[in-house]
């Protein structure tokens, strides 16, 4: 646990980044997507429990392979775990962690299979992120290079919201036949 991967955020002190991830995350929901058949959501439990428990029971009626992505804190991120959900209540409302659900059937009834769940970011991330010591950490030993990757974790959180929030307002009128086996 707290090793750098390609799912760490950007700016995230971890092992084998002690100055702060540089680069952003990688978006498996949005990778996902891109096949076109699988049922994709974002959930954060602790943000909204209505839309968590939408998202399981549409992921289980779903006829074919779905994938649930859900916030989940850790010891390693260096909060008090007793507030963990506060956590994603702020993951959610400075924009690094979206809600949505990406189901393909809605194109079949003309809809756009994807539907954000969560409003456009209103706090700015580092409400967010300055309640975790991954984050924190690098204000006291690198204050400039926090500063630095803090703006670029904000300008990602902010174009990751435009692109979603313009893939979901994408028309769909124009109903797609199902030519799937199992019809």
């Amino acid at each position: 646990g707290g090793q750098m991967s390609k799912s760490t955020p950007s700016a995230a002190v971890a092992k084998f980044a002690a100055a702060g991830k540089p680069s952003g995350k990688k978006d498996l929901g949005l990778m996902a997507m891109s096949y076109g058949n699988i049922y994709v959501a974002q959930v954060a439990f602790g943000a909204n429990d209505r839309q968590t428990v939408k998202a399981f029971l549409e992921a289980e009626a779903y006829e074919g392979p779905s994938m649930i992505i859900a916030y989940s804190h850790c010891i390693a991120h260096g909060i008090d775990m007793g507030i963990a959900t506060d956590q994603h209540i702020a993951a959610v409302k400075s924009g690094h962690w979206p809600l949505y659900r990406y189901n393909p059937e809605r194109t079949l009834n003309g809809e756009n299979p994807l539907v954000l769940d969560s409003r456009a970011p209103t706090i700015p991330i580092k409400d967010y992120m300055y309640n975790q010591a991954r984050f924190k950490m690098l204000t006291k030993s690198k204050p400039e290079r926090a500063e630095q990757l803090l703006n670029l974790a904000q300008q990602s959180a902010v174009k990751r919201w435009s692109f979603y929030e313009q893939l979901a307002a994408m028309n769909f009128n124009n109903k797609v036949e199902d030519f799937s086996e199992n019809k």
